[in-house]
């Protein structure tokens, strides 16, 4: 049995770029206090006994998934991927693999063959009809299934149980100056974007949230986007 699903090609990039975050307020979802990174001991401890507790709790349910991804999916278990973490270093991303085991040569087809799915993909580096997704794929993707092994991220100190969602190099430019924000805090399984409308909010607003996020949030506000995420994943918004 395969678990681990190798890693794309991961190469640095780092671009300006024009952002006019003058269109964006701030969500309400934000206290406007003490800054998340000001608070690194409380906030490790806060994602050091959830993830323990979600790993007791989703434990047997992520036994199952895998189970169910090796019968429906022969192939590895998991993919993992180089993503940027907090004063950007790289780490890997661990998920639940949703693709099929040639996923790359796939992908590379369509956007040398699909205008339309080349612009979506340069847009928003996500493809809402994705022919990579195959098996019971799409569904841990729509339940957010296919996140829960970064709970063993969290515990490494890779990633938070609320930051940023993690990026590849080559969506650094999407950041362009405001990558330093983005850099500054840890990634998150959840964080503003999700509970924002995740894939239906426009790239330019995620950046804008994650600055936010980054400049402003706190620990009640961390606290409250882990509650928010409940809702936002049982209605799946945004998530395909």
């Amino acid at each position: 049995m395969t678990f681990l699903m190798p890693d794309s090609k991961f190469t640095s990039a780092e671009e300006k770029s024009n952002f006019d975050k003058s269109e964006y307020q701030t969500p309400k979802v934000l206290s406007m206090g003490q800054a998340i990174s000001d608070n690194p001991l409380e906030v490790r401890l806060l994602d050091m006994l959830g993830a323990l507790a979600m790993l007791v709790l989703f434990g047997p349910l992520m036994i199952i998934v895998a189970l169910a991804i090796f019968v429906a999916n022969p192939g590895p278990i998991f993919f993992k991927q180089k993503r940027i973490g907090q004063y950007g270093k790289p780490f890997y991303c661990y998920k639940f693999r949703t693709m099929a085991v040639d996923a790359e040569a796939r992908l590379e087809a369509l956007l040398r063959n699909c205008p339309a799915s080349r612009a979506e993909w340069a847009r928003d580096h996500k493809l809402r009809n994705d022919p990579r997704i195959v098996g019971i794929g799409r569904f841990l993707r729509k339940s957010s299934f296919d996140e829960l092994p970064q709970i063993f991220n969290v515990l490494k100190g890779e990633m938070s149980l609320v930051g940023p969602r993690p990026i590849v190099a080559d969506e650094c430019k999407k950041y362009g100056r405001y990558i330093s924000h983005y850099c500054s805090v840890r990634p998150g399984i959840t964080g503003l974007w999700q509970v924002s409308g995740r894939n239906d909010v426009h790239y330019r607003r995620r950046v804008a949230f994650d600055v936010l996020y980054a400049r402003k949030s706190g620990l009640q506000d961390y606290l409250r986007i882990l509650f928010m995420t409940v809702p936002s994943v049982l209605a799946s918004r945004g998530s395909y």
